[in-house]
C-alpha cells in the first residue's frame, strides 16, 4: 500500500519584487522529538480581518555583543524575533515558504521549526540582503475547519536568533518588507488567495504538486521498515543547454540517520566513525557497523564508473554508472537521467516504519558547470512503479580581436588563488595582446605581450598582470560576408590536462539567428525546447572528445591545447538589413557545456574581419528550479 510520501521541492530562488514572499507552508503532523515543543502563543489580532495567510515578525529584544566598539555602524548586536505564519483561509497550505527582507547586515545563527532555502541552507548564515525560510519538519498548514481551530496545527511560529549590525542604542530594527508595519517592533501581512485561480480537478491530490525545473531529483522511499527503509533517488535534467559533469551530490540527514549501502552510486569516504562514537553507537547497542557505507551527517554522493553498470553487488541499476555525467536530453535522453539506490538506518524515536524524515539541505556540484541551489524537502503524492516480478572546476571570461590587436581575458578571470602575486599583479588590468598569443599558454605570452606594447608605444609596467588562469577558450571569428550570406568559424581550445567528453556550445544569435543554414563540422540544430534564438551546436559521431592540452613537438617549444572546429553559414533571405561587422554577426550569448559565457559590452567596428575570443567563462548567477521529490512505498 501506498504510505504518504515526504516530498522534497526546491522553487526558483530569485525574488525580484521588494514586498514579502509566502510560499505555503506550516506543520506537519509528525512530532519533532529532537525539538522541545512549547505552547503556542495565542493568535495576534490582527489576524481577526485576514482570510487567507497571515504572517507576521515580532521583534523581541537585541543585545550589545563584543567586541564592544565606538563605531555605531561597526558595532555587532545579538537579536531575537519570532516569524509567524498562520492559515486563516479555507484551504490546506502546502509546503509553507516565508521570505524576510532584513537590512541590517543580519547573521542568522539559528531558526526553530524552519530551515533556511537559501545559501545552502547552513548556520551561521549571512541574510542582509534577505532570505527564505521554509518549515521542517512541519510544513504543511491545515485549515481551522480541519482541526476544529487547533493553532498548532494551523500555525508555525519560527524563533530567530542571530547578530546584526550598525543602529543606535534606542533604535529598533526591522526587516524592510514583509508587511505593512503596525509598530516600530511587528510586522504583519494578510495573503489572500487568488480567486482566479482553478484547482485542476482531474486528480485530488493529497500532497502538493510536482513542478518542472530544469534539473529536479525524486527521493522515493520504496519500502519501509521498522528501524530503516529502502530508497531511490533519481535525478532528471530537463535544461535543453545544461548538464553536470562529475557530479558530487550532498545533503544533511537532520535527525541521526546514516546509509548503510548503496547500488548505482557511492560515497567516496566510507567512514564508520560518527556512528561508532555518536547516536548511533549509543541507540543502536549491538549492531555490527563493520558493514556500513557512510556515517556522515553532511555525506558526499557520487556515480559509480561506467566498468561497474554490469556489477550484480552495486551496479545493474537502470540509468546509473555514467562517470557521474548528466548530458542535456538534445544529446541523449538516455543520458539525461541517474538513478541510484540506498538503504537508510534511522535513531530512536523514528524507528517505526511510517515516520520517514527526507533528508534535508540539498546541493549538486559538477565541474565546468553550472551552479545549483536547493530548497526543502515538501511532500507530494508518490511515484509510480511498475511491479518489481534493473574534474576540478575552473570559471572563465572573455577577450575580443580583430585586424592586429587583441583584448585579452581579464585579469584573473579565474581566480588567482595559487598564483605567486610576488610576481605579477592581480589587480592591473589586463594588457592589449598580438592575437597569435592567445593561442598561447599564459606563461609564454611575456615576450609577445611586452613586444607588442612597444610597438604600440604603450608603457609596461614593472610587474605585469596576472594572468586569466582559465582552461577553455572558444573563437568565433566573422570569416566571410557577401549580399547572400555570411559565414562565421568556431574554435573551441582545452588548455586543460583533462579531455572534455561530450562536450556542446550553445549559441544565442539575437539577429542572425532566422538564418542560421548549417555547419559543417559539428552537429546543429535550432530545435531548443524553451529556449529562443538559440543554436546547439555539439560533436560528430566518435569525434566527441575535446582532448586536453599535450605538450609540443619539441621540448622547447610551448604546450599545444586541444583544437575543434568548424565553419557555420547564414544566409540574409529573412535579415536582409543585418550588420555583421557591427555585432549583429556576434552571439548575444554562449554557453559551453551549460556554463554561460560573459560576453564584451561592445564590438569592434572595422573594415577587417574580426573575431571574438571567448576565452575563460564566468559563472553568471543563474536562476534554476529544482524539483526535490521524497515518496514512500510499502
Amino acid at each position: 500500500m501506498k504510505v504518504p510520501g515526504l516530498k522534497l521541492i526546491c522553487l526558483t530562488f530569485l525574488f525580484i519584487h521588494t514586498r514579502i514572499l509566502v510560499c505555503y507552508g506550516a506543520p506537519d503532523d509528525a512530532v519533532d522529538d529532537y525539538t522541545d515543543e512549547t505552547q503556542a502563543k495565542p493568535p495576534p489580532p490582527e489576524m481577526d480581518n485576514c482570510n487567507g495567510v497571515f504572517l507576521s515578525y515580532a521583534f523581541t529584544s537585541r543585545t550589545k555583543a563584543l567586541p564592544l566598539l565606538k563605531n555605531v555602524s561597526a558595532q555587532p548586536w545579538t537579536f531575537n524575533a519570532m516569524a509567524t505564519v498562520v492559515n486563516s483561509g479555507t484551504e490546506e497550505v502546502k509546503g509553507w515558504k516565508m521570505y524576510i527582507e532584513f537590512q541590517h547586515k543580519e547573521i542568522l545563527v539559528s531558526a526553530t521549526n524552519a530551515v533556511l532555502v537559501d545559501g545552502g541552507g547552513d548556520f551561521p548564515a549571512a541574510v542582509g540582503n534577505g532570505t527564505t525560510l521554509a518549515g521542517y519538519p512541519k510544513a504543511d498548514l491545515k485549515t481551522s475547519i480541519d482541526t476544529a481551530g487547533d493553532f498548532n496545527q494551523i500555525a508555525v511560529q519560527v524563533e530567530l536568533k542571530g547578530s546584526m549590525f550598525g543602529l543606535g542604542e534606542k533604535a529598533t530594527p526591522m526587516p524592510k518588507t514583509i508587511s505593512l508595519k503596525n509598530d516600530e517592533t511587528y510586522m504583519h501581512t494578510c495573503c489572500k488567495r487568488d480567486p482566479k485561480f482553478k484547482v485542476n480537478s482531474n486528480k485530488k491530490n493529497k500532497f502538493a504538486a510536482r513542478q518542472n525545473g530544469d534539473l529536479t531529483f525524486t527521493y522515493d522511499v520504496v519500502k519501509s521498515y521498522e528501524g530503516s527503509y529502502e530508497a531511490q533517488v533519481t535525478m532528471d535534467n530537463s535544461s535543453p543547454i545544461g548538464r553536470l559533469d562529475r557530479w558530487n551530490l550532498t545533503w544533511e540527514w537532520m535527525r541521526g540517520e546514516f546509509i548503510y549501502s548503496m547500488k548505482g552510486a557511492y560515497t567516496p569516504r566510507f567512514d564508520i566513525s560518527d556512528c561508532v562514537y555518536g547516536l548511533a553507537g549509543r541507540y543502536l547497542t549491538g549492531f555490527d557497523f563493520t558493514n556500513v557505507m557512510n556515517c556522515e551527517k553532511k555525506p558526499t554522493i557520487t556515480d559509480l564508473p561506467l566498468t561497474k553498470a554490469n556489477d550484480t553487488q552495486i551496479g545493474k541499476i537502470p540509468y546509473c554508472c555514467k562517470n557521474a555525467s548528466l548530458l542535456p536530453p538534445q544529446m541523449d535522453p538516455s543520458r539525461a537521467r541517474a538513478i541510484f539506490q540506498l538503504r537508510v538506518y534511522k535513531l530512536p524515536p523514528d524507528t517505526p516504519p511510517t515516520i520517514l524524515y527526507p533528508p534535508q539541505r540539498w546541493n549538486i556540484t559538477g565541474v565546468l558547470n553550472a551552479r545549483y541551489r536547493c530548497g526543502p524537502p515538501i511532500r507530494v503524492d508518490p511515484s509510480e512503479f511498475p511491479n518489481p516480478k534493473g574534474f576540478d572546476a575552473k570559471v572563465y571570461a572573455i577577450a575580443t580581436y580583430y585586424s592586429d590587436g587583441a583584448i585579452p581575458c581579464s585579469t584573473c578571470a579565474c581566480g588567482c588563488d595559487n598564483i605567486d602575486t610576488d610576481k605579477c599583479n592581480p589587480n592591473k588590468p589586463a594588457m592589449h595582446l598580438p592575437p597569435d598569443a592567445l593561442l598561447l599558454p599564459s606563461e609564454n605570452r611575456t615576450v609577445k605581450t611586452k613586444a607588442f606594447a612597444k610597438l604600440k608605444k604603450k608603457g609596461i609596467p614593472r610587474k605585469l598582470p596576472c594572468p586569466d588562469n582559465c582552461g577553455v577558450s572558444i573563437n568565433w571569428h566573422i570569416n566571410t560576408d557577401h549580399k547572400a550570406g555570411w559565414s562565421a568559424r568556431m574554435t573551441l581550445f582545452n588548455w586543460q590536462e583533462a579531455p572534455f567528453v561530450d562536450w556542446f556550445v550553445a549559441v544565442e544569435m539575437k539577429k542572425a539567428y532566422p538564418d542560421y543554414d548549417n555547419v559543417f563540422s559539428f552537429n546543429g540544430t535550432k530545435k531548443l525546447k524553451g529556449i529562443k534564438n538559440t543554436i546547439f551546436f555539439q560533436s560528430l559521431k566518435d569525434l566527441n572528445y575535446l582532448v586536453e592540452m599535450k605538450n609540443g613537438s619539441k621540448p622547447s617549444d610551448p604546450k599545444v591545447p586541444g583544437k575543434q572546429q568548424s565553419v557555420i553559414s547564414f544566409t540574409k533571405k529573412k535579415t536582409p538589413n543585418i550588420k555583421i561587422r557591427k555585432g549583429d554577426g556576434f552571439p548575444s550569448k554562449v554557453y559551453f557545456n551549460g556554463e554561460e559565457c560573459a560576453l564584451p559590452r561592445s564590438f569592434p567596428s572595422s573594415g577587417h574581419r574580426f573575431s571574438l575570443f571567448i576565452a575563460s567563462f564566468i559563472l553568471i548567477s543563474i536562476t534554476t528550479t529544482f524539483l526535490l521529490i521524497t515518496n514512500l512505498f510499502i
